[in-house]
């Protein structure tokens, strides 16, 4: 039973500490957000439900980089600065996505902002995954070892 577990493990590691991950950084997307709402900013002004937005993204992406980096990814990239541009910018297409069906499901459709925000992330999540894996994060083909460029 243990090695059954072990073997597991092993196998979706990367996958497993990406949901955790994945998780976290949703909390705290979200909590930033509802505090955001609730403390600052109307939702019920497209202006101001997108700066909601974007501070909710910025505070998860933050967190998320280091996440990532350390715990999924695990990357020895010693250009830490290129990969961490790398990083942000995927994010920005994700964030693109993200507004984009928040203005639809928010401003046209009349759904409401938190319903709408917490279906957003489950797209967003499986996008950054995708970026992260393939494009950010990347290792060399055949060497097991973190890209280094």
């Amino acid at each position: 039973m243990r090695e059954t577990v072990r073997k597991l493990w092993n196998k979706y590691r990367e996958l497993i500490c990406y949901l955790i991950v994945g998780a976290l950084t949703t909390a705290v997307s979200l909590g930033v957000y509802w505090l955001a709402t609730a403390k600052l900013l109307d939702p019920e002004d497209p202006v101001k439900l997108q700066i909601a937005n974007v501070v909710s993204w910025i505070a998860a992406v933050t967190f998320a980089y280091f996440a990532n980096r350390t715990v999924v990814f695990r990357s020895k990239n010693g250009q830490v600065a290129k990969e961490a541009g790398a990083f942000f910018l995927s994010r920005v297409g994700t964030l693109l996505l993200d507004m984009g069906i928040m203005f639809v499901a928010v401003t046209l459709c009349g759904m409401g902002d938190k319903l709408a925000k917490l279906i957003v992330q489950f797209v967003v999540i499986a996008a950054n995954y995708l970026l992260g894996k393939f494009v950010v994060f990347r290792k060399k083909s055949g060497s097991g070892a973190p890209r280094q460029g």
